[in-house]
C-alpha cells in the first residue's frame, strides 16, 4: 500500500493542511469544474473562510482535493500551494498563495483512496496522511476516463458525449446488454430503456448522444437543447451478451411498472 506522502515526501507535517473540497456555495460540484477547465472556480473554493473562522495562515501548505465521485472515496488531487499573505476575510476568498512547483507534475493526476469520518473537511495533514492511499497515478490529467462501474454511472448528456468514445467506457458499455434509465431533472419525468442489439449499451447510448432521443417516440417532441441541459442516464440491471433478449424486455417492463415512466411521469409510450 503506498500512502500519499510515499510520493510528496512533505517533511514538516505540521505546517501542512489539506482540504477535501465537496461542494461549496450553493451545492456546486467543484469536480465539475475540474473537468470543464474552471481551476480558479476551485482555487477560490480552496481558499475560502468559513463565517466564523479562518481556514489558514501565512506560511502554511495547503493540498486540494475533490472528490470524483459522490458515492464513492476516490478524490483527485488538484493543488498544492503556499499561503504568501493572510487577507483577514471571513466569509470568502481569504488569501493569497503560490503554486509550488515540485508539486505541478502531480497535479490532475494523483488519486487517493479516502474515508473522511469528520464533518471537517479541513484537516492537519498529520491526521490524515497515514489514511491517503494512492490508487492511481494516471498517465494524463483526469477527464472523466475512469470508468466508475456500472451501478455508479449517473452522466449528464455533456458528460456522456465527453466519455462514450474512450477506450475503456467503450469496452464496458459494448459488451453488457441491460435496462438503463434517462432522468429529466427539470421536471422529474424519466423514461426506460433496454439494450440487446449490437454492441449493446454502448450504441444506444451513441444514438442518444447524436440527435438526443435515440429514436425514441416519446423524447422525439423535445427540444434538443433541453436534452442536452436536462437529461442524466444512469443503469437500472446488467447482463451478460449471453442473456437471452426476453429476460431483458422483461426487466425494462418491470421498471417501467415501477417507476411509473408510461404515464403523466414519464416519457414512455410503450
Amino acid at each position: 500500500m503506498i500512502k500519499l506522502n510515499d510520493i510528496l515526501r512533505v517533511e514538516d507535517l505540521s505546517i501542512v493542511k489539506v482540504r477535501f473540497n465537496l461542494m461549496f456555495r450553493d451545492n456546486w460540484d467543484p469536480i465539475e469544474d475540474f473537468k470543464n477547465g474552471n481551476i480558479q472556480i476551485m482555487l477560490e473554493g480552496q481558499y475560502w473562510n468559513y463565517k466564523s473562522k479562518k481556514s489558514f495562515r501565512e506560511g502554511q501548505i495547503t493540498i486540494g482535493f475533490v472528490r470524483i465521485n459522490r458515492n464513492d472515496n476516490l478524490w483527485l488531487l488538484f493543488h498544492i500551494g503556499r499561503v504568501t499573505k493572510d487577507l483577514n476575510k471571513k466569509d470568502g476568498v481569504g488569501y493569497e498563495f503560490e503554486v509550488i512547483p515540485e508539486y505541478e507534475k502531480y497535479l490532475g493526476r494523483l488519486i487517493v483512496r479516502f474515508k473522511n469520518k469528520s464533518q471537517t473537511m479541513i484537516r492537519w495533514a498529520s491526521s490524515v496522511m497515514e489514511d491517503c492511499e494512492v490508487a492511481q497515478i494516471l498517465p494524463d490529467i483526469f477527464d472523466n476516463d475512469i470508468f466508475p462501474g456500472y451501478e455508479n454511472i449517473n452522466l449528464s448528456w455533456e458528460e456522456l458525449s465527453r466519455v462514450i468514445e474512450k477506450d475503456n467506457w467503450k469496452t464496458a458499455l459494448q459488451n453488457q446488454k441491460g435496462v438503463y434509465l434517462i432522468t429529466d431533472v427539470s421536471n422529474g419525468k424519466k423514461y426506460v430503456g433496454s439494450a440487446t442489439g449490437d454492441e449493446m449499451i454502448l450504441q444506444r447510448w451513441r444514438d442518444y448522444v447524436k440527435n438526443g432521443n435515440g429514436g425514441n417516440e416519446g423524447l422525439k417532441n423535445l427540444n434538443f437543447d433541453h436534452i442536452r441541459e436536462y437529461f442524466r442516464y444512469s443503469i437500472l440491471d446488467i447482463y451478460k451478451s449471453t442473456v437471452d433478449d426476453q429476460t431483458i424486455l422483461q426487466r425494462e417492463s418491470w421498471w417501467k411498472r415501477v417507476l411509473l415512466t408510461r404515464g403523466e411521469f414519464g416519457y414512455n409510450q410503450n
